[in-house]
């Protein structure tokens, strides 16, 4: 059993420590949210996650999992310290690293003896140095030693617990290959292949991924706007691309963009960092581009069919920015209402999961109770999240509740010529 720490609990961070306590481990989360440690605490989530709410639980009845807003209470006994707190886009689109600098100095003043400093958090390349030189600099102790290894995160919203649990890969990177291993020994019980490399490549590696993952979401709506010119069905296209091994199935989903709370903000991130260094991010900025409009050409098909907005009632199934989560961090649903609202539109919306967070942000959208009160009344329906209840939804009902029989599927859950054959007007992205 190894004694750990970890500085921040959203997402990443309580996925981090209710599963590093889960294999065995003494784990303090720290979190300044003094409601959001009282809640957890108690074994209550502040947010969704399969499968997360029944692992805090197990755990912090068993001991294992503790809470805490005092880093004195976490800190000191720990071999281990995981920095997983938020790096934000700045008013420039570089990554902000104030909570990353605040949590540094945090755990510099309560550090003895041996310990790995392990950053979890999406960093950009050279962040680990900060945190040694903020470390290195605050210590109030003359006898501590400490390394500092970056750890990238692959946690997807939605199953953040199996990918921590089943990993494609653990990552880390350190200036000493013998601070990285010790970490690597976490872990073992998970029989994951482990690359350890240098501090920087770990960070770039993270920054990478989450580009190029969201290179190939762009990509693949590009070319579904060829396949609708081309009467060509993007779906089948995508297949035929993925059964390539160098390409993969993999993120090849035309629909309506990327969202959440990191891809934007790598990817623009990164571009930021290429500027930096003289170079010229052309294919990263393509893609942020390309994403931006895919919520635009939702409205265009809407408008296309209805011949005007105005004053028209809009059903939206699904808001937050995927399935199985309550986040509606850069949701594409919050542009997609802002172009509705714009053009005079009525909306209605209905989620399983995000609606009392999605409600402040979009103040004007009459919230449902379900798919088939979100369609009452409407003159068209948007299927704008893949939630798996909206594929089983009876479309005879939908037809008799709606003002017209207009569907817009967002992201190619259902088939054409049934929908057709029930006597909806349906159009799909690249069918």
């Amino acid at each position: 059993m190894s004694r750990i720490a970890v500085v921040g609990t959203g997402y990443v961070g309580l996925t981090t420590a209710a599963c590093l306590a889960d294999l065995g481990n003494d784990v303090h989360g720290v979190d300044i949210d003094e409601d959001r440690i009282e809640m957890l605490s108690a074994a209550e989530m502040p947010f969704f996650e399969p499968g997360l709410g029944e692992l805090v639980q197990r755990n912090v009845q068993s001991g294992r999992l503790k809470f805490t807003i005092n880093y004195k209470d976490a800190i000191p006994d720990a071999e281990f310290v995981f920095i997983a707190v938020g790096t934000p886009m700045d008013g420039s689109g570089h990554a902000d690293l104030n909570e990353i600098r605040t949590a540094a100095a945090g755990i510099a003043d309560h550090l003895c003896g041996r310990t790995l400093i392990v950053n979890k958090s999406t960093v950009p390349i050279g962040t680990g140095d900060i945190v040694a030189e903020i470390i290195g600099g605050t210590l109030r102790r003359a006898d501590v030693d400490f390394a500092v290894v970056s750890n990238p995160e692959f946690l997807r919203e939605g199953s953040a617990v199996h990918d921590f649990m089943e990993p494609d890969r653990i990552v880390l990177g350190a200036h000493e290959q013998e601070a990285a291993e010790e970490v690597a020994a976490l872990y073992k019980p998970l029989s994951a292949p482990v690359l350890i490399t240098t501090l920087y490549a770990a960070e770039m590696i993270k920054y990478a991924s989450n580009a190029f993952l969201a290179t190939k979401i762009s990509f693949i709506n590009e070319i579904a706007r060829v396949c609708e010119k081309l009467d060509a069905d993007v779906r089948v296209v995508a297949e035929g691309m993925g059964m390539d091994s160098r390409i993969g199935p993999a993120f090849l989903e035309a629909g309506t963009g990327y969202g959440g709370s990191c891809f934007r903000k790598d990817v623009l991130a990164l571009a930021r960092m290429l500027e930096q260094i003289g170079a010229h991010p052309q294919l990263l900025h393509a893609v942020m581009d390309v994403n931006r409009a895919q919520p635009g050409l939702l409205v265009e098909k809407v408008h296309d069919v209805l011949g005007t907005l105005r004053h028209q009632t809009v059903g939206l199934l699904g808001l937050s920015f995927k399935p199985n989560t309550d986040d509606m961090r850069e949701a594409p649903s919050i542009a997609l209402v802002a172009a509705l609202e714009r053009r005079g539109a009525h909306i209605r919306a209905y989620d399983p999961a995000a609606m009392a967070i999605a409600q402040p942000l979009m103040p004007k959208v009459t919230m449902q109770s379900d798919a088939y009160a979100a369609a009452d009344g409407a003159d068209a329906l948007i299927v704008v999240t893949e939630w798996n209840e909206f594929r089983q939804i009876d479309f005879a009902r939908i037809k008799q509740v709606m003002r017209r029989p207009v569907i817009i599927d967002g992201r190619n859950l259902y088939e054409p010529d049934e929908l057709n054959a029930l006597g909806f007007v349906y159009k799909g992205v690249g069918r």
